[in-house]
């Protein structure tokens, strides 16, 4: 059997819930869509960590982040970690690396063979928070209500200028990879393309804006301060929603951007599968489509991320592709899953792990299989916590906890917004009790938030050295030498023609082109 191609097309803070292919009213998303309407769509889909870097160190190791000390923002992805792409590049995959995906440290390529952009966020220890001062609000790169109250349109944004040479980047490295065909070298790609959008700011380019109306667009249910649970408040407080007052226009116009902005990521889906069709690789090659984390836009008077109720911790999975069937899958699963489920789709073994991995191969799943195991499991280490929180999504059953808060229980299949805790209901009362020792196993919180605060302070020390002039930044620039690219004074100008001309030109009976 031949090996596909594997192109996975990552969003930036996507909740499910605003997709056309989940369900919403009025989403424009037809890619996505028509790739969920040939495919598989995985209903229950979780990010291992509700922020950036920690997702996304999880998604390329397979591992959970207290295994790999990938706490926050700011934590070093280590060099020694191997991911996915190390992996198929030993497995005679092509691998590249177009867009964000949040590296912290020197290593900024992770086992990609190629990586054509820089990153949109620093690679320092910048970002770092602090857990002996979990109340301090951090405020030069924290979000706040201002992101809200910004929100509208514009014709560019540094956003949406990355996003655009995200896409153009990529488009590229898949029509390299037509021109190898044509020159006999059939070997599989893996390619990794993954955009901000729709992460805020809720700014969106007038025409996307425009797809969209006030009067259509539905507004979110809040829930009065005193109603939250501890953590809720200390996300809100940090993030100011607790003392900034939003006004209805505010939210709706948030909201609306935000719709754009799903629609923009669409775009740039539709277009890459485009660049596949044109090279003739759609039909062997498996798209996913997913996000590092969901966005909870105003929902429960929460924004952004960093929590694990449904629009902050759940992702969009959608396969499309050889070998996928047709259909839902309604087992809870998880962003660490997608490293064994890549490495069964290029014909690799456990045997070529170097580390444990957390994850289970999602194939079974994807082929319309039948799949005893149905969890997600979830960790968060990073800002307006003073504890490790954990999350446990088993069947229906989402179970909360941090040793500084009361625990939390939700049944989804009940009460899908989470709107009722059940970890005191004694129609629960055994559940509950069960999810409570199986936390206490599983994890150590007191060890784990003692490292968290360890490395927080060595990357505080290390960061104010490297401001003071240590070292070299590790931003990554793209490699590139124009005196080898399109037409040069060495080259025979035909020859260069001929080798990037694609579809390559073809000679007729008679042997003229």
């Amino acid at each position: 059997m031949t090996r596909p191609n594997i192109v996975v097309l990552m969003a930036d803070q996507l909740a499910p819930h605003f997709t056309g292919a989940y369900g919403h009213k009025i989403a424009k998303t037809p890619h996505i869509d028509a790739l969920a309407a040939r495919g598989m769509r995985f209903d229950a889909a979780y990010c291992n960590s509700p922020l950036c870097a920690p997702s996304r160190f999880a998604f390329m190791s397979g591992q959970l982040i207290s295994r790999i000390a990938a706490y926050d923002n700011a934590s070093e992805f280590r060099a020694s970690v191997p991911t996915f792409a190390h992996y198929l590049k030993a497995l005679g995959y092509r691998t590249c690396l177009s867009g964000k995906m949040h590296f912290v440290g020197p290593d900024q390529k992770h086992g990609f063979q190629d990586r054509v952009t820089t990153d949109i966020y620093p690679s320092d220890f910048a970002w770092t928070p602090d857990w002996e001062a979990p109340d301090e609000r951090i405020d030069k790169w924290y979000h706040n209500m201002a992101t809200v109250k910004e929100s509208g349109v514009a014709v560019a944004t540094f956003q949406t200028d990355y996003d655009d040479e995200v896409e153009f980047a990529a488009r590229r490295w898949l029509i390299d990879r037509g021109r190898d065909r044509a020159a006999g070298d059939d070997s599989p790609f893996c390619l990794v393309a993954s955009f901000i959008h729709p992460h805020d700011p809720y700014v969106a380019k007038p025409e996307f804006w425009e797809l969209y109306d006030d009067s259509e667009i539905d507004m979110p249910e809040a829930l009065p301060f005193e109603a939250h649970d501890p953590f809720s408040r200390r996300v809100m407080d940090g993030i100011e929603a607790s003392t900034v007052q939003l006004s209805e226009a505010e939210v709706r116009r948030a909201r609306r951007a935000y719709l754009a902005n799903v629609s923009y990521f669409d775009s740039k889906v539709g277009a890459l599968l485009k660049a596949l069709e044109d090279i003739g690789e759609l039909e062997n090659t498996v798209v996913i489509v997913t996000a590092d984390h969901g966005d909870m836009l105003g929902e429960r008077g929460l924004w952004y991320k960093m929590n694990f109720f449904e629009h902050s911790a759940r992702v969009p999975l959608v396969f499309a592709g050889p070998g996928v069937a047709r259909g839902t899958a309604r087992n809870a699963c998880s962003l660490v899953d997608l490293m064994p489920t890549f490495l069964e789709l290029a014909g690799g073994s456990p045997d070529l792990l170097g580390e444990p991995i957390d994850g289970r191969s999602l194939m079974p799943l994807a082929q319309g299989e039948a799949d005893p195991a149905d969890e997600a499991i979830g960790e968060y280490c990073a800002e307006m916590t003073p504890w490790p929180v954990f999350m446990i999504r088993r069947g229906s059953l989402k179970y909360i906890h941090c040793d500084a808060d009361p625990p939390q229980l939700y049944d989804l299949s009940r009460d899908p917004m989470e709107r009722e805790n059940r970890a005191e209901d004694a129609d629960y009362a055994e559940t509950a009790h069960s999810f409570a020792e199986e936390v206490a196993a599983r994890w150590d919180s007191e060890t784990l938030r003692l490292d968290v605060i360890r490395t927080q302070k060595s990357r505080r020390a290390l960061h104010a050295a490297m401001e003071a002039g240590a070292g070299e930044a590790w931003d990554y620039n793209p490699p590139r030498d124009a005196s080898e690219e399109y037409v040069r004074n060495h080259m025979d100008w035909t020859v260069a023609a001929e080798r990037y001309r694609f579809p390559p030109q073809k000679e007729d009976p008679d042997g003229r082109s």
